[in-house]
């Protein structure tokens, strides 16, 4: 039962608890707007709660108190996910992570989910994003709808400090001064590892955490500010909020991701602008209504309106642990002061009289029944049916291993006795720092933090196919068999352990052993691109150029940006003399490397071997001297320039001659073309 029918058939039952739970006054209705208002959305990543200034004496955060004092504050806002990528999704689809199907970075959101963006262009809105952290690149899916989605990172940069990004909207801002705007900005800062500017570094030596969230703060006003001045005598809203927290050590979790406690799923919540009162709200709310409520202002129904909503029962999810290793899924559920976390076993907690969660009522609790009902009916993602990352290439993964996200692609063992993650914390940082280590290719220090987690987690899939492939790659072979081996018996059908004992077969050139496993492994997951690399290599091996050119198509349309594949492809369509084929890869391959192409000489053969001599001219110009075949580019130069009728072709051919060595000059001397030309 999807999570919306759910609530409305306990909606009645939800507005009486609520109510009498509430410790709150009535809050102001807002003042409607005459017309659409312009909406700056900002998100915070990565930011809990208590760490900004109006609950905080320890940081300075005057943006975002300014905010809250002259528009609403919500103390109870709770994200539905601790991960970045699912957090935003939910913003920006109004769905629960069960609905809209992201529960973990490095996802790909159907192109068929409706996004705010798009309500609002549809409408008449420009629409403009401002991304600061690579795990909402454009490639996974959250840019439709944008006419300007600004994700330019740097160059190997995994994120981006809020002043570029700043700088960046601002720019937009002062170009777009007519008409709604829809803008979204996204600032990463306080993310691990926290490196704040000065002066916010010396302001705040002894938490950079903190300098990171007051060095973004004072980036949020200058962009608050010259929204408003933008919007200067027109409506206009603003929506600041946190995407989720960070756990700094609470409940024994460094980062986020792993739990569901209020350091990492309670975050901040400000709506401000034309007709919205002051006040501060205490009733639970889900950042998902963030889609309805911004609907709503621009005239298109949303539907729920965070500014005067009725109470319900706020859900949420943490399933990295059930995704990557197989632990016991997490399912929370906030109603009035009361919150319940399901792990295999049920937590319950007052946040009134025990903000922190500190203890838990367990079984001492009476829990509204409708809570559990809630946390019962919340679907869970299959373990045997995981959203596959199976067309995430090597660069996204060192890309978001470099920011601590260091994911599985695979599926875990489903276990009977599986353990529940917050008795587990003790392996959290060991398992962020080998999976680390592991895809930065330092696997000699990843096998002594895998060695260890394993003795902790002995059924743990990841663990021990990773470590298998690490000992694979040292070459440990006997070690990495008896790890392989191992898998098996842990979950003897998984697709995982048959991609990667195929290419430790692969690696140690036992392609009558590879070959089938990964024939196996694209029946299954047919975008898997290891696979698809690898089984291109052994058909070329085996001189199957047709079904190796095949394999680099599809591996081609899975990647970002496939250049070196283009290259690939190329010589296999020249090798079968496919000349139209082999151009056409080539110069795909020379638009997307640019300068860093270096196969000038391969085209310029192909172009003058498919009739097309002048662009062959120029592209045989281009072989760099110290190129080993560029005594060859000088002959098939003077080939081009006959062909072209160049005055100079006679000097050209003598030029090439000069250059050759002995087998070459004697294909000079015996070209048709060339009859008649001096000799050296």
């Amino acid at each position: 039962m999807h999570i919306r029918a759910t609530q409305n058939l306990i909606l009645v039952f939800l507005v009486l608890i609520a109510v009498s739970c509430s410790h709150e006054e009535p809050r102001p209705t807002p003042t409607p707007v005459p017309s659409r208002p312009s909406i700056l959305l900002v998100t915070l990543d990565t930011t809990r709660a208590d760490s900004v200034g109006y609950e905080s004496d320890a940081v300075e955060t005057p943006a975002l108190e300014a905010l809250a004092a002259r528009g609403m504050r919500f103390s109870q806002g709770w994200t539905t996910a601790p991960m970045t990528l699912p957090a935003h999704t939910s913003i920006l689809t109004g769905l629960y992570p069960s609905e809209h199907g992201i529960h973990e970075n490095s996802r790909f959101l159907d192109d068929q989910q409706v996004l705010l963006a798009d309500r609002l262009r549809d409408e008449g809105y420009r629409t403009a994003a401002f991304i600061s952290g690579y795990p909402l690149k454009r490639r996974f899916g959250l840019a439709r709808g944008f006419d300007h989605y600004d994700d330019d990172l740097g160059k190997g940069n995994a994120e981006r400090l809020a002043g570029p990004t700043t700088k960046r909207a601002l720019e937009y801002l002062e170009s777009n001064t007519d008409g709604p705007l829809f803008i979204w900005v996204h600032y990463f800062d306080p993310h691990e590892p926290y490196e704040p500017p000065e002066p916010f570094r010396s302001c705040y030596p002894s938490s950079p955490y903190l300098g990171e969230i007051a060095s973004m703060d004072h980036e949020l006003g200058r962009l608050i500010e010259a929204f408003e001045r933008r919007n200067q005598g027109q409506p206009s809203r603003i929506v600041v909020v946190g995407d989720h927290g960070e756990g700094l050590g609470d409940h024994g979790e460094t980062l986020h991701g792993n739990l569901l406690y209020q350091e990492v799923m309670r975050v901040p919540l400000i709506l401000a602008g034309s007709g919205i009162p002051k006040a501060h709200v205490e009733t639970p709310v889900s950042t998902r209504r963030i889609f309805d409520t911004i609907l709503g202002w621009a005239g298109l129904g949303g539907g729920f309106d965070l500014a005067n909503a009725a109470p319900e029962i706020v859900l949420a999810e943490a399933l990295k642990p059930y995704l990557q290793y197989g632990w016991q899924p997490q399912v929370m559920a906030v109603l009035g002061s009361t919150k319940v976390i399901q792990s295999g076993e049920t937590e319950v907690y007052d946040l009134h009289s025990d903000p922190a969660e500190s203890m838990d009522l367990g079984s001492s609790a009476a829990v509204n029944p409708e809570i559990t009902k809630a946390i019962n009916a919340y679907p869970l993602p299959s373990l045997d049916e995981r959203p596959s990352t199976e067309h995430v290439d090597q660069e996204t993964r060192e890309q978001l291993a470099s920011l601590g996200y260091v994911g599985w692609e695979g599926s875990p063992a489903v276990r009977d006795h599986a353990p529940s993650p917050k008795d587990m914390t003790h392996i959290f940082a060991d398992l962020d720092a080998g999976s680390a280590l592991f895809v930065r290719k330092d696997y000699e220090a990843s096998i002594t933090i895998f060695e260890n987690v394993l003795a902790e987690d002995p059924e743990n899939l990841m663990v021990t196919i990773r470590l298998a492939v690490a000992h694979s790659i040292i070459g440990n072979e006997k070690r990495a068999m008896q790890l392989f081996e191992r898998a098996r018996q842990i979950q003897p059908g998984s697709i995982d352990l048959k991609l990667y004992l195929a290419m430790h077969h692969f690696r140690f050139r036992r392609w009558d052993l590879a070959g089938p496993l990964f024939e196996d492994v694209l029946a299954a997951t047919p975008r898997r691109l290891p696979a698809l690399e690898a089984l291109a290599r052994i058909r070329e091996n085996e001189d199957r150029l047709d079904d190796a050119a095949r394999l680099v198509k599809r591996t081609i349309a899975l990647k970002e940006s496939p250049g070196a594949e283009w290259v690939r492809l190329g010589e296999l369509e020249m090798a079968m003399g496919n000349t139209p084929a082999a151009i056409h890869a080539f110069e795909n391959a020379r638009d997307l490397q640019t300068q860093a192409f270096e196969h000038t000489l391969e085209l310029g053969v192909l172009y003058l071997a498919g009739g097309r001599p002048a662009p062959a001219a120029e592209a045989l110009d281009r072989v760099s001297p110290n190129h080993p075949g560029y005594s060859m580019a000088l002959f098939k130069r003077a080939q081009a320039a006959v062909l072209l009728g160049e005055p100079d072709w006679r000097e050209r051919v003598r030029f090439a001659s000069e250059r050759a060595d002995p087998n070459l000059r004697r294909m000079i001397e015996r070209e048709p073309l060339f009859q008649g030309a001096p000799r050296p």
